[in-house]
């Protein structure tokens, strides 16, 4: 039986050593969480995967690591300043925030119609469009929300609400001794504007032609109003994006593929369900988009919900750090003035030989969450199982090349010293050979060893015995350096010999 809320994976999380929250001793810190030691060879295991997909496995992709702390000017000429922001409201009576379009969400359809009606849009109008008509008139909206009897989804009572407003996302932080309006910069809110900053670099120091694409991997930091639903919305996360430069023209067909080459690696690489996966159509914009295509993913208790962003970005980007986009001068002392205008003196742009003049290269961006790609991993792996004795097995049936560890070895008796030395023998043997995450175990009986490498999402268990050393009860030594191997899945065990171990485990697992 798969996970039915998302209570399931959270207890599992902080059972076996996935997932911990952030600061737990001191009362945690909402919206971060700690990876244990299961939990962060899972997300390398998926990063890893990600960038050997997208930039190993392409001929047309390079990859960069770019700084955290961001220059803010970066930010204001991209458009976060004025337009990285979330509605924002204020129950008077609980005290409780919410960000504005998630409590219309949760509003019966008939009090969105009501609110509909009053600011003369259709009836029909999902949450983000009525949040961003009642935003352009505040005043109004307090008191159409009173009039519909908005509730507050934590009591479930009609709130006292304050107006609507915006709220910037970024973190500020102060840069150097002194502290003042110049001495500032911004935590990155995402990892897109560094690649962009560096696309002159980049296409400098390779001689790449279009298309090409740069890839990142990294941290962003986003202040979100109402941290929720475990790892699905925090404020310190981890991004995979890609900024991908066309020719303006052939920009809608490469996003088309880039949507189709996503969905096909989510299922076959990360073995997501596809009937789990939907693709939604943004109709409202972000401010630099042309189209944007969501990859969602049923969720427990969350429902579809977004996983990847694929959008369109035209050439708002290149063009916004651009010094011709900004209509500067290009006398002698362009760069004296433009610092005036505190805007970057580069060109962003790219010489087209077939058509002898630059042009400002348009932009697909794919972007997933590492988080969000891990917990849906550990939502579509995860099975409660009945056994025939009554029992019930968790396993998570994860995919072998993202499972944490790929081979346990245990001992069947650990006060046996030569049972418990060739099994690390055998640790080590398959560590060394393979560069397979393999441990040993030899803390509980088998059975109770075995459920434990089940929740772990081990595929293979192999089990060091009297038999391996030829010293079965009957003085048989026909098993003599064999080993009994267990599969995660069928829970079926089979005896090979310990020559052919590796080949046997690279084979299934692909290491």
């Amino acid at each position: 039986m798969a996970a039915e809320s998302m209570e399931q994976i959270v207890s599992l999380c902080k059972r076996r050593g996935f997932i911990f929250p952030g600061g737990e001793i001191y009362g945690g810190l909402q919206g971060t969480y700690d990876y244990g030691p299961l939990g962060v060879e899972l997300k390398n295991n998926l990063k890893r995967l990600w960038w050997k997909h997208n930039v190993y496995e392409r001929d047309d992709m390079e990859g960069i690591e770019t700084a955290l702390l961001t220059n803010r000017y970066v930010l204001r000429y991209s458009g976060h300043e004025q337009a990285f922001t979330d509605p924002l409201i204020d129950n008077r009576t609980n005290k409780k925030r919410h960000r504005f379009d998630h409590l219309l969400r949760e509003q019966k359809p008939e009090v969105l119609a009501q609110l509909s009606r009053d600011f003369g849009l259709s009836e029909d109008s999902d949450d983000e469009t009525v949040a961003a008509a009642l935003l352009e008139d505040p005043k109004k909206a307090e008191q159409s929300l009173k009039a519909a009897k908005v509730v507050d989804p934590t009591d479930n009572k009609p709130g006292d609400w304050t107006e609507p407003r915006t709220f910037n996302l970024m973190f500020k932080t102060q840069v150097g001794p002194v502290a003042d309006d110049e001495s500032f910069a911004y935590l990155r809110p995402e990892t897109a504007q560094g690649m962009f900053v560096n696309f002159k670099n980049v296409l400098d120091s390779t001689n790449r032609k279009l298309p090409f694409g740069i890839a990142q991997m990294g941290k962003s930091f986003r202040n979100e109003i109402t941290p929720r639903n475990f790892l699905f919305r925090v404020r310190e996360l981890e991004q995979m994006e890609i900024e991908y430069f066309v020719k303006p023209g052939e920009d809608e067909r490469v996003h088309e593929e880039w949507i189709q080459d996503h969905m096909n690696w989510w299922v076959e690489e990360v073995g997501l369900d596809r009937d789990k996966l939907q693709l939604f159509e943004h109709v409202k914009l972000s401010h630099y988009s042309k189209r944007t295509v969501d990859i969602l993913y049923k969720f427990p208790t969350l429902g579809f919900d977004e996983l990847e962003g694929i959008a369109n970005r035209t050439d708002w980007d290149l063009g916004s750090h651009s010094r011709d986009q900004q209509n500067l001068p290009l006398s002698d002392n362009t760069k004296e003035k433009a610092l005036k205008n505190e805007h970057s003196v580069e060109k962003l742009t790219y010489f087209d030989h077939e058509e002898k003049k630059h042009i400002v290269p348009f932009v697909v961006e794919p972007a997933a969450g590492v988080d969000r790609g891990v917990l849906a991993a550990l939502c579509e792996a995860y099975d409660e199982e009945a056994l025939e004795n009554g029992e019930t097995r968790v396993v998570l049936r994860l995919k072998p090349a993202l499972a944490p560890i790929k081979v346990a070895v245990l001992p069947l008796a650990k006060n046996k010293p030569d049972i418990v030395a060739k099994a690390k023998e055998i640790k080590r043997m398959i560590q060394a050979g393979s560069g397979m995450r393999a441990v040993y175990d030899d803390t509980a009986a088998i059975g109770r060893l075995y459920r434990r490498q089940d929740e772990a999402g081990t595929p293979f268990c192999v089990t060091v015995d009297y038999d391996t050393l030829g010293q079965s009860r009957d003085g048989s030594t026909d098993l003599l350096d064999t080993v009994t191997i267990r599969d995660r899945d069928t829970m079926k065990q089979e005896r090979i010999a310990i020559k052919d171990l590796l080949p046997f485990l690279r084979e299934r697992i692909g290491a």
